[in-house]
């Protein structure tokens, strides 16, 4: 791997980790044509997961930092015997919540993280994932019109979002669209469902980077891999960082539709050529 193609890796990570495309199905289909050995540039996924990590820090670090006071809080009123008191708490409904999501995403992935990865080098399969993605958000598209906060978000609402993200393991099915999609599908506001999306991914993005983290040290990085994982790095948590204020707007103003036309024109694409070239 050399300069250009760490660059764009980054590039492509950052921009398609939360716009609703898929970042593991562009990356396994980059690899692919880079012939890049996935075994070999396994620390180098790490770095890139951290740096899209660090782009949601930037953008919601107000949030983020309501939700570390509001766990003090939380751990005083239990201290206490006062209970959760979630009603009373909208910033302390959205963190529990935010762990009620992570737990059956954080299930899907250990048991059936082996099998997803044997998808990364189908190209049929990455095509298949991005079929779904499109079909997915276009059908949010149509009926996303809820108006429902912070404040009112439950724990089923949560646990269906959280089995949405925990599919998107899958190569070619967007792990922010899912879950974008599954906040609109349960009547979430678009600006709530989108906030929700991204700090959900959080311990998504946390802790894949820690489960491939033993292999990646395990693998070992080759001297001259250094200077390309550096940039890649960089450019994908300030692409990151585009994205998500790209998404945002996106979201607000009903646009969805185009990524949709957008993933299955590319899954036609890599299908076309599996069957013809490969």
């Amino acid at each position: 791997m050399n300069f250009l193609e760490g660059a764009i890796l980054g590039i492509v990570q950052g921009l398609t980790e939360f716009l609703p495309v898929s970042s593991s199905g562009h990356l396994a289909i980059l690899e692919y044509f880079f012939k890049v050995e996935a075994d070999k540039v396994l620390f180098f996924t790490v770095l890139m997961h951290l740096g899209t990590l660090l782009s949601v820090f930037v953008v919601y670090r107000k949030d983020i930092w309501e939700l570390i006071l509001e766990l003090i809080e939380t751990i005083k009123d239990l201290v206490k015997g006062r209970g959760l008191r979630l009603n009373e708490r909208p910033v302390r409904r959205m963190g529990v919540m935010i762990i009620v999501a992570t737990i059956p995403t954080g299930i899907i992935g250990i048991l059936f993280n082996d099998y997803f990865e044997s998808l990364y080098s189908s190209l049929i399969g990455i095509g298949i994932g991005l079929i779904i993605t499109g079909l997915l958000l276009f059908i949010a598209e149509r009926i996303g019109r809820g108006s429902r906060g912070m404040d009112s978000i439950n724990c089923r609402n949560a646990i269906f979002i959280g089995i949405l993200q925990g599919i998107a393991i899958c190569p070619g099915i967007s792990r922010s669209g899912s879950t974008l999609v599954g906040g609109l599908f349960t009547n979430l506001d678009r600006e709530f469902a989108v906030k929700f999306a991204f700090l959900i991914s959080i311990p998504s993005i946390l802790g894949s980077a820690v489960l491939e983290l033993p292999k990646a040290i395990k693998a070992g990085v080759e001297p001259s891999l250094w200077g390309p994982m550096l940039v890649g790095f960089i450019l994908s948590a300030l692409f990151g960082l585009m994205a998500i204020k790209l998404m945002i707007k996106i979201v607000t103003k009903q646009r969805l539709i185009y990524f949709s036309y957008y993933v299955w024109a590319l899954a036609v694409i890599i299908i076309g050529y599996r069957l013809i070239f490969a």
